[in-house]
């Protein structure tokens, strides 16, 4: 008995000596471990059912909503799927980047950069190439130089706006925006105007000079040494960078006493006449072209300038990159407009004063609300900061208006002390929809909760590609309504703003995991069918969820009736 014990034994060790180790294991040791390794393949084959079952349960889910959504709608790359790129002739259009703008720009007489975004991004961009580079070849035996960058730094670095933007240069200073139609003749037109004869008229009689005081809303007026030479000639060059000053030169004591210049001043100097408040503007930089056109553009407005729609475009394309707004009525503009002008003053080559009629039906309304959401705030007497359509940055003065607080606000903004203030529709009174909207105010309740998982559509509501994603939107949303960890939104981007809400154009589909709101969102980029955002919103979410289906076949078809 003992014999066959040990050899029971012996051929239990013998199945474990080709192992680097070598330990005798009794009988019952072994069952313990044989059940040990059961447990563990029984437990291994359990989580890959599971993982199993749970996939196979995905894709029911996907199958069910592909059933649901019956044919596929266009997704957001149909939109530019039938692109072709215009075949352009770019040979003597330059291209800029960063490492070679500034050489271009400095060492060349006269040029123009084209600020754009790639194509497709811009259908205006594209649209205007053909022009663009036909105005090129047309100028290129002038020494003029037309280019064009797709740089955002650069774009920032020159305030500009919207794509696309032309900007002129000459000699290396900076032009203001072309603001002409984007065609060839229009381009080449105006660049002719710029580079051709001196836009500068002498004059040399009282009668004269009388009838250009008389006449003229504004005008520059150089007391020079001689009507030719140097001095001349940067005058000239500074003539050439302005559309709606006119340039005179004299050397007749008594003319140069008319304009209001001292006749026993040390030559040359210069001054700046207009009809509107600060009629006169003396100028003691150094005469030079750059001095003398930057001297000529932050005088050449009024202290507070009147907004009108038509001239928006060079009020908020300029070298100066931050605003002061008055939104007021005109009831109540005829006491604090000059309060503003006072404020004015002392902000000059600072700041740009502006003044929007809150009910002029025109430009006041509309631009209050859809721009800067101050119709909001209601119809009282308002100032706003603003730091330019690039950064988009507001700030709201919360007091008095009076000289002294306004100054005291412009201080602040110029120094950022201020506050950010948001544009933002009322909250709605009812949001029991399957998508619930989002404004600014109540963006932080509903989309910043810690304990929802939040896909946002910024939109427009004139934006075709929004209005088609609209049904696609609305049916997720119907799917998922039943699950109290997801929420599907959207937010009107025209009237409401948040810092975590950016957009760079419409519609724009962000993702906001619950338990995880310090992070930036998540950019969907897919396409846009029911499938592909459930897909997404499965990867994502933070928060497991399962899919809600319709309790019977009839239910099933009811909802597709009901989402045709």
């Amino acid at each position: 008995m003992r014999k066959k014990k040990l050899e029971k034994k012996e051929r239990i060790s013998i199945s474990f000596k080709s192992q680097p180790w070598f330990l005798p294991l009794s009988a019952s040791t072994m069952r313990f471990l044989l059940l040990q390794l059961f447990l563990a393949t029984l437990l291994l084959f359990s989580s890959f059912s599971f993982t199993l079952s749970h996939a196979q349960d995905e894709d029911e889910d996907l199958i069910y909503l592909q059933g649901l959504e019956g044919t596929p709608s266009p997704s957001h790359h149909d939109a530019f799927s039938d692109y072709r790129p215009r075949e352009v002739d770019h040979k003597d259009v330059v291209v800029l980047k960063e490492n070679n703008f500034t050489d271009i720009v400095n060492n060349n007489r006269f040029v123009m950069v084209l600020f754009h975004a790639p194509a497709p991004t811009c259908r205006y961009c594209e649209g205007m190439a053909p022009e663009y580079a036909a105005a090129a070849t047309k100028l290129k035996d002038q020494n003029v130089i037309l280019a064009t960058v797709d740089d955002n730094a650069l774009a920032h670095q020159f305030n500009v706006q919207v794509f696309p933007t032309l900007h002129f240069f000459v000699d290396g200073v900076h032009y203001k925006p072309f603001q002409g139609p984007l065609t060839k003749d229009a381009i080449v037109t105006w660049i002719e105007k710029k580079i051709g004869p001196s836009h500068v008229r002498n004059v040399t009689t009282l009668e004269e000079a009388q009838r250009i005081l008389t006449d003229q809303p504004r005008l520059v007026l150089g007391f020079l040494n001689s009507l030719v030479g140097p001095e001349s000639e940067e005058l000239a060059a500074a003539s050439r960078l302005e559309d709606d000053v006119n340039f005179y030169q004299t050397v007749n004591p008594d003319v140069a006493k008319l304009f209001h210049i001292d006749p026993d001043v040390v030559r040359p100097a210069l001054i700046l006449i207009k009809k509107e408040e600060e009629k006169l503007n003396h100028f003691d930089g150094q005469f030079v072209t750059s001095a003398i056109a930057d001297f000529v553009f932050l005088n050449k407005l009024p202290l507070v300038t009147d907004y009108e729609s038509k001239s928006a475009q060079s009020l908020f394309q300029t070298p100066i990159y931050n605003y002061l707004l008055l939104f007021a009525t005109k009831n109540d503009s005829a006491k604090l407009i000059p309060v503003f002008q006072e404020v004015a003053k002392s902000f000059k080559g600072k700041l740009i004063c502006i003044y929007l009629e809150l009910d002029n039906e025109d430009d006041g309304k509309r631009v209050t609300a859809d721009v800067f959401g101050i119709s909001e705030t209601g119809s009282d007497p308002k100032v706003l900061a603003f730091t330019g359509f690039f950064d988009g940055k507001k700030f709201l003065h919360d007091g008095e208006l009076t000289v002294d607080k306004i100054k005291a606000f412009g201080e602040d903004f110029l120094e950022d002390k201020l506050k950010l203030f948001f544009k933002s529709h009322p909250v709605p009174e009812s949001n029991d929809g399957d998508v619930k909207i989002v404004v600014g105010k109540n963006f932080e309740e509903i989309v910043l909760d810690e304990s929802k998982d939040v896909l946002l559509e910024i939109y427009s509501p004139w934006c075709g590609h929004c209005i088609d994603l609209e049904p696609i939107y609305n049916k997720l949303a119907k799917h998922l309504r039943g699950i109290d960890s997801l929420v599907i939104a959207k937010m009107n981007g025209l009237g409401n703003e948040h810092p975590r809400a950016k957009s760079n154009g419409y519609p724009t589909l962000l993702f906001f995991p619950a338990r995880n709101k310090s992070s930036d969102p998540i950019s969907f980029d897919e396409d846009r069918t029911v499938v592909d955002l459930y897909k997404f919103l499965k990867k994502h979410a933070s928060i497991p969820f399962k899919l809600q289906k319709a309790t019977s076949s009839s239910d099933a078809i009811s909802d597709v009736k009901d989402e045709l």
